[in-house]
C-alpha cells in the first residue's frame, strides 16, 4: 500500500486517493498525484539499437537503409546524423537534419557514433 503526501493546505494527513487526484479529507483540498514538472524529468528514457542510453546533441549512424514515405529518397546504411534531438512526439524519437531534408527516426534504426 502506497502512502499518501500530507495536504499542501492543511498538513493533515488524513489524505486519500480519488482518480488522478489526491483529497485532503479534513479540508477538501484536491491536488494531481503526479507533480506538475514530473513530466520533464520522468522523460522515457530513448535506447538505440545495441541499447546504448541517447541524448541531444549526439551523433548516430543508420544501420539499414530506410526508404521516406511519400518520397523517392531513400537514407542509405551507415550515414552519420550530427546533433540529433529527442522528441517525445508519436512513435518517432528522433528529430535530426540531414542533407537530404528534415527527418523524424525511430531509434531501433540508430547506433550510437
Amino acid at each position: 500500500m502506497t502512502t499518501a503526501p500530507p495536504c499542501p493546505q492543511c498538513a493533515m494527513e488524513n489524505v486519500y486517493q480519488d482518480g488522478a487526484n489526491h483529497v485532503c479529507a479534513d479540508c477538501g483540498h484536491e491536488w494531481p498525484m503526479a507533480a506538475a514538472g514530473a513530466d520533464e524529468d520522468a522523460r522515457a528514457v530513448v535506447r538505440d539499437a545495441n541499447g546504448n542510453v541517447l541524448a541531444d546533441g549526439d551523433a548516430v549512424v543508420l544501420i539499414k537503409d530506410l526508404k521516406v514515405k511519400g518520397s523517392s529518397i531513400t537514407l542509405k546504411m551507415g550515414t552519420k546524423v550530427k546533433s540529433i534531438r529527442l522528441v517525445g512526439s508519436g512513435d518517432h524519437e528522433v528529430d535530426c537534419r540531414m542533407d537530404a531534408g528534415s527527418f523524424m527516426l525511430k531509434a531501433c534504426f540508430l547506433k550510437k557514433a
